[in-house]
């Protein structure tokens, strides 16, 4: 069995959730250790400014490496599944479940800024590793 895209034909088995997810879980948990360590080593202040400049430095960088090995699905889907699945859990598992306040996305620096960040950073490096993976094909052809 195939699956049709404008992209391309594709095996139904090629196109699998887990290596998306493992790129997005691997970024979230940096950027809640960060919020989860930072207050007890520098202030509030410093450690919203250090995430708010490591989350998309690190999803970049997870967006660049998901891109050298899989072509699915699109950058700007990919960016708008990792901020979404930020979001997702910070808002359900985070501020619900164990701050129980919504309080954190009163903060522009702590939420809003990262978030849009975070999705520049995918869909730029993501662009990035795609383009440079058709040169090399177009290269080697």
């Amino acid at each position: 069995m195939s699956i049709t895209h404008p992209a391309g034909t594709f095996p139904a088995s090629s196109i699998t959730p887990w290596p998306f997810l493992r790129h997005w879980f691997a970024g979230w948990a940096v950027c809640t250790s960060i919020m989860a360590i930072g207050p007890a080593v520098m202030s509030m202040d410093a450690t919203l400014v250090v995430h708010a400049v490591a989350g998309p430095v690190v999803f970049g960088a997870l967006s660049w490496r998901y891109f050298s090995r899989y072509d699915e699905p699109a950058p700007i889907a990919a960016a708008a599944g990792f901020v979404g699945l930020v979001v997702a859990v910070d808002f359900v598992f985070v501020a619900v479940v164990i701050m129980r306040s919504l309080e954190m996305f009163a903060s522009p620096l702590g939420t809003w800024i990262p978030f849009g960040l975070i999705f520049v950073a995918t869909y730029a490096a993501g662009t990035a590793a795609r383009s440079r993976k058709t040169e090399a094909h177009a290269i080697v052809r």
